[in-house]
């Protein structure tokens, strides 16, 4: 599988529309796109919610890394996208609880909106299957 490149689709209908994939896994490596807090309904989950809606940005991230052959603790770096980074506590609380052990390489920016102006965080992650913990 080392130079076999696999897409992983979440089902959005943006995806054919913009010309993404959830994620790509190019051997080792897997890219999760920028991941927002979609329901599977469709709808924005945990409205006003910082924390809520990032715990569900990972939660489609951790599903896209299973579908990719990956897991969380093959995670390298992530980034927390924000369009208040004065919250970002709330957005490292559900951080914390997924990759305490694994400890990632983390960035958390200040963007201006995302498409849906009830979105408040999207998260990309970047993995390396088969990286041993030191």
């Amino acid at each position: 599988m080392e130079n076999v490149r696999q897409v992983v689709s979440s089902g959005s209908p943006l995806e054919p529309q913009i010309g993404f994939s959830r994620a790509v896994r190019a051997g080792k490596y897997v890219a999760v796109a920028g991941t927002a807090p979609i329901g599977d309904d469709g709808s924005t989950v945990g409205p006003g919610d910082v924390y809520a809606q990032t715990a569900r940005c990972l939660d489609i991230s951790e599903q896209a890394l299973q579908e990719a052959g990956a897991s969380i603790e093959d995670v390298v770096r992530t980034r927390i996208m924000l369009t208040d980074v004065t919250q970002w506590k709330e957005a490292a609380r559900a951080h914390g609880e997924r990759f305490a052990s694994v400890r990632p390489a983390c960035t958390f920016v200040e963007v201006s909106r995302f498409i849906e102006p009830a979105w408040l965080v999207e998260v990309e992650i970047d993995a390396v299957i088969g990286q041993e913990l030191s």
